[in-house]
């Protein structure tokens, strides 16, 4: 997979675009040209980041988009519609890990005794939400020459490798947060095959183990590098894979 070079005319909407991985995905698409779109909870937030990629001249909007509320994927359909009448490109990035408190400690497998309460709430944050804003905003992604719809999934996310004691992920057993990841990958493979005769790509990411909020301090990489992957699954050109599960270009077991 290579990045494309000039994404002038192109709309994108990065959903957790304030911080993270997101942050630097809304940076590397407005650089190649596009006009980007945070959608983040806090409306001053956005505001203000979106601000600061203007004076650096990206093109960089912002809206309020809590993405487990509904009446926030509605608006983000209609100012996508009143202003650009299309959506190219749909980063479904936000996304929550709440197993455990901090991650920088030894996770410890509590499958048996996790509250469903987190298990509930990890799931409309990590699966419902994206199920739910992609279908909202696709009719306006069907309007698109070559849309591209990217889910931030984990290699957490991957039975295959759970499944197996010589995985490198196999004690990373936080079940709410794989469970949900696991959820989303369906979903990509399931949407895929519907748009399969259209120009739409659907593909879910692993970005790697970052050094953001969830990933912790003793991650391998950083922020930047985190974000080649759904920049590069973004811009996919027109023989690019669909329904797929990739790090950089790299694909990953289910």
């Amino acid at each position: 997979m290579t990045i494309a070079q000039d994404l002038t005319g192109k709309v994108a909407l990065v959903t957790g675009g304030t911080r993270g991985i997101g942050l630097e995905t809304v940076r590397g698409l407005a650089q190649l040209g596009a006009t980007v779109v945070i959608g983040a909870r806090d409306a001053n937030k956005a505001i203000e980041v979106a601000e600061q990629f203007k004076q650096d001249g990206l093109k960089v909007e912002s809206i309020k988009l809590d993405v487990n509320v509904h009446e926030d994927h509605l608006a983000a359909y209609k100012y996508l519609d009143e202003n650009y009448g299309k959506l190219d490109i749909l980063i479904d990035n936000a996304g929550v890990l709440l197993d455990q408190e901090n991650v920088s400690l030894e996770i410890i497998n509590r499958t048996s005794t996790l509250p469903l309460k987190v298990l509930r709430d990890t799931f409309d944050a990590n699966f419902f939400a994206q199920v739910e804003l992609t279908q909202i905003l696709l009719p306006l992604i069907r309007k698109s020459a070559a849309g591209r719809i990217v889910n931030l999934s984990s290699i957490l996310g991957s039975l295959s490798l759970h499944a197996d004691p010589n995985s490198p992920i196999y004690s990373f057993k936080t079940f709410a947060y794989n469970a949900s990841k696991t959820a989303l990958n369906a979903f990509t493979i399931h949407l895929a095959e519907e748009l399969k005769d259209t120009p739409i790509k659907v593909n879910s990411i692993h970005p790697g183990w970052v050094r953001t909020q969830i990933g912790g301090g003793s991650a391998d990489i950083d922020e930047v590098e985190g974000s080649r992957t759904s920049i590069l699954a973004a811009t996919l050109p027109e023989d690019g894979p669909t329904g797929g599960f990739f790090h950089l270009e790299n694909a990953l077991p289910w």
